[in-house]
């Protein structure tokens, strides 16, 4: 069947086109609202400023497709191929594409609020300011993609392949990170208020001056990272691991910190108020002029830790363990 003879059939009411073939089809313009094109061959096709809104493409073959500004919103996508198809400036708005393999398209202006992208493959894909809030790119492979100054404010990304994606300014406020491996990923000076990144790897992560107040970092490593000058107020980072971590001046004020790892880190000149670290590891840490006003440290491991000059009104110390530990005066406590 030929782009014209598909074009007739819609006009007289026809939607189900199932598995045609339209290789190489001429259908720019056209308008196919709600279509059935599910494993169709549009390999090729030029479907430029096409409306195909709220159709089925499931398992179509798009590969190489021209679809410069087509409406593709909330269209159902899974399993499609769009291999080197060429999306600039499409409306994508809502669509389902889960396990689509886009290798080597172009997204570039594309709208991509609320997509569905779960499973997708995405390797080298390049969209640089590209506005993605609230999109889906859960498991989804993002390996060395370009994701610069891109807004990825509430977006879904647990369990997504991130190596080696550039990330400068990207804002992920809100978004889900959960279980991510991020070692040595530079997000110093990010809002990344209200992020969900609990289980992630951060090992020697810089997230120097971010804005992490009321993020979700239970049970996240972050053995070695910088997080100087950085706001965690009121964070969640219970059970999470801060080996020789530097924590130095951070806002850390009613923090949930029970049963973390903090031995050896250096809280120095930290502000602390009203946090809970009942139950911490606190060895060898370094909270020299911090403020531990109201923090509960019930329970907590502090040998050989150094409180000097440390300002501990109203501090509970039930069951603490504090033996060689540095007290604010400069006793060593024995």
């Amino acid at each position: 069947m030929n782009e014209n003879e598909l074009l007739k059939l819609y006009l007289k009411g026809e939607r189900n086109f199932q598995g045609y073939n339209l290789k190489e089809a001429n259908l720019i313009g056209a308008e196919l609202i709600h279509a059935n094109l599910s494993g169709a061959n549009l390999m090729d096709a030029s479907l430029a400023r096409a409306h195909l809104e709220r159709s089925f493409l499931l398992g179509a073959n798009l590969n190489g497709a021209f679809l410069y500004g087509t409406d593709l919103s909330f269209v159902k996508l899974k399993e499609g191929k769009l291999i080197e198809a060429d999306l600039t400036k499409a409306n994508l708005q809502g669509a389902q594409l889960p396990k689509v393999d886009l290798t080597g398209a172009k997204l570039s202006g594309s709208i991509l609020t609320s997509v569905s992208l779960f499973r997708a493959n995405l390797p080298m894909v390049n969209l640089c300011g590209a506005n993605l809030n609230g999109i889906n790119f859960r498991c989804a492979n993002l390996e060395g993609a370009n994701l610069n100054w891109t807004n990825l404010s509430g977006a879904r990304l647990s369990g997504a392949n991130l190596k080696g994606a550039q990330l400068n300014g990207v804002k992920l406020s809100g978004a889900f990170l959960n279980g991510l491996q991020l070692e040595g990923i530079n997000f110093s000076g990010m809002d990344l208020s209200q992020v969900k990144l609990s289980g992630a790897k951060l090992q020697d992560a810089d997230l120097t001056g971010s804005d992490l107040s009321l993020a979700f970092l239970r049970r996240t490593k972050l053995d070695r990272a910088n997080l100087k000058k950085a706001d965690l107020h009121q964070g969640n980072l219970r059970g999470s691991q801060f080996p020789e971590a530097n924590l130095m001046k951070t806002n850390l004020t009613e923090v949930d910190l029970r049963n973390a790892d903090l031995s050896g880190t250096n809280m120095n000149l930290a502000d602390l108020t009203g946090a809970d670290l009942s139950g911490a590891n606190l060895q060898g840490a370094y909270l020299w002029g911090a403020i531990l006003d109201g923090v509960n440290l019930r329970g907590a491991d502090l040998r050989g830790a150094s409180l000097r000059d440390a300002k501990m009104a109203g501090v509970d110390l039930q069951d603490a363990i504090l033996i060689g530990a540095t007290m604010p005066d400069g006793k060593v406590h024995i």
